[in-house]
């Protein structure tokens, strides 16, 4: 035996060295994700890596990662052991600059309580976690605080301002990991079920189910399973919820599935079912095993009162006065931890959690509001600003239109009077006197008076013959068409015209269009593209540019002015 017993510590020394130079390899990131493995679920394994982790942290002086240690090593130990290495987490932390101290502490600790049944613990742990996650702005630990709070919102039967929580959290946290998205959709079927949203409990439990099939997550699966079971009961589908919840019952009691809150409400359902298909020697098997477990555990719950009042009945009815007494003073005991914890938790969640948040939910709307009366301000500003604007440009619009009108009605009328062939002088001085005669100006000295009169003549042949619509026409394809060169030409027309050639030229366009479109309706009838053409533009648009820029008023108003004066 001696000789056995050096043979196995020799080999779980040689083993541990192992593992350990195995470790040495990992970086601490590779470490971390090792022991948070959803698939390693040695217990052993994950408190060595966690062990290793601490010893490389210490050796290296490294105190975030001793924190992450002591958080890692606080998981599946007893209560006190646990509290100890959170204990070492807060003094190793007290100085620390990340964002998720010191509130990761206090709620890890309130996780634990929780677990341990201490729900007034617990309460306190998750406000002082709330409290400064807020302070450091963490969303997701304020989350995760809010999560937890409405957990025991719900023991204490506040069923719909957790769901409310949980469907804010589910469908608006991005941060959250798949593991901890799953487990908040569970709770949330949980609370839909309690308030009777049948449709939406049966859509999360059918998803559930369908990600752990997928997923292979037998723990999962059961969960939801299970669930389902409850949601069969509330339909009184007593059978179908039998059905659901048997395989859970075979789980959870298992190795793998061990859970005190699964395994109790598995039976719960179980009883309950049974007890709705009037079945009561099965319903008070199921009563009776709760009653061993709560015996064992300590683990107590609301509807323990449901299943110690069915218990005291059916003895009752059966004239067994022994444990008729016997399941009374059990009923006695439980109600009065259930009404202390009770107590507690309704007098303190609204005093220390729910009246701040509306505290702060009154200062944001009050924020809001203030938001909007600055806004409400700024765009009545924006409006009265643009509405003077508008009557301005209105006020200069009709002050233009007027404009218009009369330089349009003054070239209508001097157009009737035929006071000039093609150039006019219309009031505002608007059309610019044009002398043909006119030699304000003289030649260049080195132009002959001979080539002057030459030139001036085909120009006027040019205008009489009205050649300046055709299409394409240049100062050098008109040079060339009278004889002369383009310098000539460009120096005569300035000279004699008082313009240089383009000008000249779109003048002469514009005239003969002022003419034509008063006296001929039918080529007034033309679209607009078909009279440029006609006038020798290549566009509409450079035809009522030349002609505004020629009469001082736009193409539009001169049309409609002519069929006003034309209808009267």
């Amino acid at each position: 035996m001696i000789l056995l017993l050096i043979v196995c510590n020799v080999l779980d020394a040689q083993t541990n060295h192992i593992e350990e130079r195995f470790l040495e390899k990992r970086t601490y990131q590779e470490l971390e994700n090792d022991f948070y493995d959803g698939k390693t679920g040695d217990i052993d394994s994950k408190r060595n890596i966690a062990t290793y982790y601490l010893k490389k942290a210490k050796a290296e002086k490294n105190n975030t990662q001793i924190a992450e240690a002591y958080v890692m090593l606080h998981f599946d130990q007893p209560l006190p052991v646990a509290l100890q290495y959170l204990d070492s987490l807060q003094v190793i932390t007290k100085k620390s600059n990340e964002n998720y101290y010191p509130a990761r502490t206090y709620l890890l600790r309130g996780n634990l309580y929780f677990r341990s049944d201490n729900l007034q613990a617990a309460l306190n742990n998750y406000i002082l976690g709330l409290k400064y996650a807020r302070e450091k702005k963490n969303k997701r630990q304020v989350a995760m605080a809010d999560i937890s709070i409405a957990y025991l919102n719900n023991y204490i039967g506040k069923h719909v301002e957790a769901a409310q929580t949980l469907r804010s959290y589910v469908y608006n946290a991005d941060y959250m990991n798949q593991d901890e998205r799953k487990i908040l959709k569970l709770n949330l079927a949980d609370a839909y079920i309690e308030i009777d949203k049948m449709d939406s409990a049966y859509i999360l439990i059918q998803e559930g189910l369908q990600v752990s099939e997928k997923n292979k997550d037998l723990y999962s699966r059961h969960q939801n399973l299970g669930l389902l079971g409850y949601y069969n009961l509330k339909l009184k589908k007593y059978n179908a919820a039998i059905d659901n919840l048997v395989p859970c019952e075979k789980f959870f009691f298992g190795t793998n599935g061990q859970n005190k809150r699964n395994q109790n409400y598995t039976l719960l359902n179980l009883g309950r079912s049974y007890a709705g298909l009037q079945n009561k020697k099965k319903a008070i098997e199921y009563f009776t095993k709760i009653d061993s477990i709560v015996l064992k555990t300590g683990y107590v719950y609301p509807e323990l009162k449901e299943v110690y009042t069915y218990l005291i009945n059916y003895y009752k009815e059966n004239k067994d006065k022994e444990k008729q007494l016997y399941y009374v003073d059990r009923f006695l005991k439980v109600d009065q931890i259930l009404d202390s914890r009770f107590r507690y938790i309704s007098r303190e969640l609204p005093r220390r959690y729910d009246a701040p948040k509306l505290q702060q939910e009154k200062e944001s709307i009050t924020d809001e509001l203030k938001q909007r009366k600055t806004l409400f301000y700024i765009v009545l500003s924006c409006l009265l600003i643009s509405h003077l604007l508008f009557i301005n440009f209105y006020f200069k619009y009709k002050k233009s239109e007027k404009k218009y009108k009369k330089i349009a009605q003054d070239l209508i009328q001097s157009v009737n009077e035929n006071k000039s062939s093609w150039v006019r002088e219309v009031k505002n001085n608007v059309l610019l006197v044009q002398d043909t005669e006119s030699t304000d100006g003289k030649a260049s000295k080195m132009i002959s008076e001979d080539i002057v009169q030459t030139i001036l003549k085909e120009l006027e042949i040019f205008e009489t013959k009205d050649q300046f619509l055709n299409k394409g026409i240049t100062l050098g394809s008109l040079a060339k068409r009278i004889k002369t060169n383009s310098r000539y030409l460009s120096e005569i027309i300035n000279t004699h015209k008082g313009k240089n050639f383009a000008t000249y030229l779109n003048d002469l366009r514009i005239d003969y269009a002022i003419n034509r479109l008063a006296n001929d309706k039918k080529f007034r009838s033309y679209k607009l593209p078909f009279i440029a053409d006609e006038l020798g533009y290549n566009n509409e648009q450079a035809f009522t540019l030349a002609f505004k820029k020629r009469t001082g008023t736009p193409l539009s108003v001169y049309l409609k002015e002519i069929e006003n004066m034309t209808s009267i």
